[in-house]
């Protein structure tokens, strides 16, 4: 089997979204009359991004039961792409989720040397996982690479900076240089994953922004600026709003 090059996080159990995700992981919550992980995998796949990995925790059966229908009624795949889907499923081997860095650790045996990795749960119809961003972060040197955002309302701080360089910037509270919202989309390496065990046997769990940080601080994380349509589908209120606009953008 071939490893793949994008994963999808899809453990989370959204507290915030609650009602809605009582019954139904976040990422299967419909948006433009289909779940918010579709328009991903769509994307990823019209990009030639087929072998894909999602992790699961909470209600994870239902997100291979989503996928696994879909693909019996479409043997060629989304959008006529065929395609393959691996699980980590972090509630099966651990009972619980193992938050975002030891999600990632726990599925790199199946992920290739560079991958994507984004969250199940944004809204972002024209963004493009390009094969000649893939193929520029992979000559590079960098450990990872983000996608920022201009910071929506309900993150008026930001995250991080970005360097006129393209290096992303762990600032310090007091600096009051501009700050960006991280998308939840980059590109990493297997290597910036070196601070946890290989696989996380045993079940470690690891935040992602602290090694995000370390690595920045070594300059060794590049970012850039997206500022399409961008949505954290956070709150029943974002997801209510999303379907009550027009889009102009087709579905993928």
């Amino acid at each position: 089997m071939s490893l793949a090059l994008a994963m999808i996080l899809a453990a989370g159990r959204g507290e915030r979204m609650r009602p809605l995700t009582d019954t139904c992981p976040k990422p299967l919550l419909q948006v433009r009359g289909q779940a918010l992980v579709d328009w991903h995998v769509k994307a990823l796949a019209k990009n030639g991004f087929t072998q894909l990995v999602v992790n699961t925790a909470w209600l994870g059966d239902s997100v291979e039961a989503h996928f696994s229908g879909i693909l019996g009624f479409q043997p060629n795949g989304y959008a006529g792409f065929p395609l393959s889907i691996s699980y980590s499923h972090e509630a099966r081997d651990f009972g619980g989720a193992l938050e975002t860095a030891g999600g990632i650790a726990r599925a790199l045996p199946l992920l290739g040397e560079v991958f994507w990795v984004l969250a199940g749960d944004v809204f972002v119809p024209g963004f493009q996982f390009s094969r000649q961003a893939f193929d520029e972060f992979s000559a590079g040197d960098k450990l990872a690479h983000l996608w920022l955002v201009p910071n929506p309302a309900h993150n008026p701080r930001g995250d991080f900076g970005l360097a006129e360089t393209g290096l992303a910037v762990n600032l310090p509270s007091s600096n009051v240089a501009p700050r960006f919202t991280y998308s939840t989309i980059a590109l990493f390496r297997r290597a910036f994953f070196d601070s946890l065990p290989f696989g996380n046997p045993g079940g470690i769990k690891a935040p992602l922004a602290p090694l995000l940080r370390a690595a920045m601080d070594n300059q060794l994380v590049s970012a850039e600026l997206y500022t399409g349509p961008w949505t954290d589908v956070g709150t029943p209120q974002r997801l209510a709003e999303l379907n009550s606009k027009t889009w102009t953008q087709d579905k993928p």
